[in-house]
């Protein structure tokens, strides 16, 4: 099928360039669990609730992921 028409993006995590940034979806077919879709420049992807997903943003609103970011 054609993601196109199943998924709509909702963010563009760069988009100063055109080397494939990655992008964050929601794919409107998938189960509850995986209708979070992330995917990068390699074509990899991640998908995941949108519980989980809401856990990722509420880390980094309190700051419990920078330590991961700058020691990286």
């Amino acid at each position: 099928m054609d993601d196109s028409a199943r998924m709509t993006r909702f963010a563009r995590l760069c988009g100063q360039c055109s080397c494939g940034c990655p992008e964050l979806f929601l794919d409107h077919e998938a189960p509850a669990e995986r209708r979070i879709v992330i995917t990068d420049d390699f074509g990899q992807r991640i998908a995941m609730s949108a519980g989980q997903f809401q856990e990722l943003i509420d880390q980094a609103r309190s700051g419990a992921l920078d330590a991961a970011v700058t020691a990286g």
